[in-house]
């Protein structure tokens, strides 16, 4: 077996990122969810005209569930890698992980509450 390939330079890491992004929106549902609802705090965001610090929670938050989302698909990988058949610790080490993405999930959704329902409410008072 070959060694992996290492980054000569900066546009080399960036393809092998990109890489791992493609991977991961292909392969990992949840990845794609979190992208879709992404996508639409990002339109809600833009339609309800939140401020700069608003979007700086907003982009963060997103930011954080995505990045967290990756590295639970990475450490899903290893963990399969090292322990191919069922095993109490390898059990706990990915649900650790998904719930490590689930707690930022849930904490973002209750920033944007926090952040987009006095918008809404507005609307329609």
């Amino acid at each position: 077996m070959k060694p992996p390939v290492r980054a000569r330079n900066f546009w080399q890491s960036l393809s092998f990122a990109l890489a791992g992004l493609r991977h991961a929106l292909r392969s990992q549902r949840n990845l794609r969810i979190h992208v879709t609802v992404a996508a639409a705090v990002v339109i809600a965001g833009l339609a309800l005209r939140i401020n700069r610090s608003e979007w700086a929670i907003v982009a963060a938050l997103i930011a954080l569930v995505i990045a967290l989302e990756l590295l639970n698909t990475a450490i899903e990988a290893l963990v399969d890698l090292a322990s191919p058949a069922p095993h109490p610790l390898a059990k706990v080490a990915k649900d650790t992980a998904a719930a490590a993405t689930l707690a930022a999930a849930l904490g973002s959704a209750a920033a944007g509450l926090i952040i987009f329902l006095p918008r809404i409410w507005d609307l329609f008072s």
